[in-house]
């Protein structure tokens, strides 16, 4: 009797720890499920961000080129000919009063060098550049709010380069949205600024221009803000051609450059200051050195500086 009792006890002891054993089971295969579901959710989180981020990129790409190809049109209409330059120039035959700004022999010549979409890696070697050319330039900068791009703002300031806006985040679709969304934007990126430099910054630029044609919102509103807050905008009548999809050599970015330079009393230049844009960085040296070759007086853009406008900001009432 009383190994029979102990038997049975046992085999209920053994049935407890199989179920224990089973409940262990399904309890650890959770864990781990949800484990491996968590870790999952977070890499397709992450790879989500990062696509979005060159969606981004890709998008600004696609209005950068959609926007020399309606300036070419544009150029193209304009032209007693019929032809368009294939020199780079995004802007050409767009900017009322070029007439005005024709070379005649015998003036001097004004070139203002000028840096969207900085701070990036190439920042340093342009300022490098630039410090042995003993050249000043503009910087319209976005927001970057990491220790080293702090570091670059500062030094263009102290270097005395001017530094401008172009934007905090450079997002087409969230800076044109609306008049409140760009208003927001250009206020954060100067106030940013001004904290992290002890200066101000008094001028922009607009990304893709300001006769860009992907703005939902009519630009003569975002003009007439800039207006309004005494904030100048610049545009550019020449341009290397770093924005588009055509990838030119160094050689080729200085030529497009001194291809238009030749004909204007005020020459605004167009170049970027990107991750992507070791050409434009290659290509700065020997521009500079061709620049002050022809005679060119290269300048910072400051309060005597002819605005360049593809919309003036005159007209906006």
């Amino acid at each position: 009797m009383e190994d029979r009792s102990a038997s049975g006890l046992r085999e209920q002891q053994l049935r407890r720890r199989r179920i224990q054993k089973m409940k262990s089971s399904i309890v650890a295969g959770m864990v781990i499920w949800i484990l491996i579901t968590s870790i999952l959710m977070v890499t397709l989180l992450v790879r989500m961000f990062q696509l979005e981020g060159r969606l981004d990129k890709l998008t600004e790409s696609m209005i950068s080129v959609e926007q020399v190809a309606e300036n070419q049109k544009q150029n193209s209409a304009g032209s007693p000919d019929g032809s368009t330059k294939s020199s780079g120039s995004e802007a050409e035959g767009t900017v009322p009063g070029e007439q005005d700004n024709i070379l005649e022999e015998g003036e001097k010549q004004k070139v203002y060098l000028t840096f969207d979409d900085g701070p990036s890696e190439n920042t340093e070697k342009i300022l490098d550049i630039l410090k042995e050319k003993n050249v000043k330039a503009t910087f319209f900068v976005i927001g970057q709010e990491d220790d080293a791009s702090k570091a670059l703002y500062q030094r263009i300031v102290a270097e005395g380069h001017t530094l401008g806006m172009h934007s905090f985040s450079h997002k087409y679709s969230i800076i044109y949205e609306s008049l409140e969304a760009f208003s927001e934007d250009v206020a954060h990126l100067q106030s940013y600024l001004a904290e992290v430099t002890g200066v101000t910054p008094e001028i922009m630029r607009f990304p893709g221009g300001s006769s860009n044609q992907v703005s939902n919102t009519d630009m003569a509103e975002f003009i007439r803000y800039l207006n309004e807050k005494e904030i100048t905008y610049y545009d550019w009548n020449v341009a290397s051609g770093d924005a588009t999809s055509q990838a030119y050599t160094p050689d080729e970015l200085v030529q497009n450059v001194m291809s238009d330079v030749g004909r204007y009393k005020t020459s605004i230049v167009l170049m970027h200051d990107a991750s992507t844009k070791a050409s434009t960085v290659e290509a700065l040296g020997p521009m500079i050195d061709q620049l002050q070759e022809m005679g060119a007086e290269l300048l910072p853009i400051d309060e005597n500086t002819t605005p360049i406008q593809q919309i003036p900001a005159d007209s906006v009432d």
